[in-house]
């Protein structure tokens, strides 16, 4: 579990000009996350649009990042969705080598009960072969995982290891870590509250930002970790604006344009989501410019 302990980054999936998956940019965001100080990657989550790949390309993905990676930093593999069979099938037929961890998101549009969220992730724990990884995001599911239903999972299974915890509310994250067992990593999925959920005794972040400004978010999440708050405030402080802007016109359509600023990829979006508009593009590249 201390793998997972740090800044691990949510990848984009970067398109061509035809909307096919770039493969080449993949890499090179690869690379820059491993030369810049990052834990680990998280690949095919919410950020990788991954509800818009097809099986196939979500298969090419992974096995970019795995080449790439060459097993340097530990993978963390997105299977989530809002039926527990279907999960459960998933986990049970893909090819998981190479993989260290499953991030696995509450069901979404259903709105289960709490009893529902539980025993759904009863069954997802006993299908899975790799520790796994809870992921609360209510802005997106339309249903909240209870600090009490986290604790229970946590304390009922034996390969639940964590939460990505992204309701944003850094009262009901306190709540989280003064529950669950002392080994459970308390994941923030919020850039912007990831140090005070640090501080509180998170473990650190599954971040959208941090492929963005990789070194100086994972050296403000070490500093967190480490009890240096005067110094992660000051990180804190100079990369915050860029976490309203990203996530202004939603995710990832702010990384991908602050990631094409950087020349790391093409700035392309598949339907139902677009580019970044003119007058936010301008913001982003004006921050990334005075950086």
């Amino acid at each position: 579990m201390k793998a997972f302990i740090g800044t691990g980054v949510a990848l984009i999936t970067p398109f061509k000009e035809d909307l096919s998956v770039d493969t080449e940019a993949l890499g090179k965001l690869v690379e820059s996350q491993i030369a810049n100080g990052i834990e680990y990657l998280v690949v095919l989550g919410t950020t990788a649009e991954s509800a818009t790949l097809s099986q196939q390309e979500k298969e090419l993905v992974k096995a970019e990042v795995k080449k790439v990676n060459a097993g340097r930093l530990p993978l963390v593999l997105g299977i989530g969705g809002n039926s527990t069979a279907g999960v459960v099938e998933e986990i049970k037929t893909s090819d998981l080598e190479g993989f260290d961890a499953i991030l696995s998101v509450s069901p979404y549009y259903n709105k289960p009960s709490q009893e529902g969220v539980y025993r759904h992730f009863k069954a997802v724990s006993e299908a899975s072969p790799l520790p796994i990884i809870l992921y609360n995001v209510p802005g997106r599911t339309a249903s909240n995982m209870l600090p009490e239903t986290i604790n229970r999972i946590a304390r009922d299974t034996n390969n639940v290891i964590g939460v990505k915890e992204a309701a944003g509310d850094i009262v009901q994250a306190m709540k989280l870590i003064s529950l669950v067992p002392d080994d459970f990593l308390v994941i923030s999925g919020d850039d912007m509250i990831t140090l005070p959920m640090t501080l509180a005794g998170g473990k650190g972040v599954i971040s959208v930002i941090a492929q963005g400004f990789p070194q100086e978010f994972s050296d403000m999440v070490r500093a967190g970790l480490n009890g240096k708050v005067a110094e992660a405030y000051k990180l804190h402080y100079k990369i915050a604006p860029s976490i309203d802007l990203i996530f202004a016109e939603g995710n990832p359509s702010g990384i991908k344009a602050l990631l094409a600023k950087k020349q790391i990829i093409t700035n392309r979006l598949r339907l139902p989501l677009v580019e970044a508009t003119e007058k936010l593009q301008e913001k982003i590249d004006d921050f990334v410019d005075q950086f």
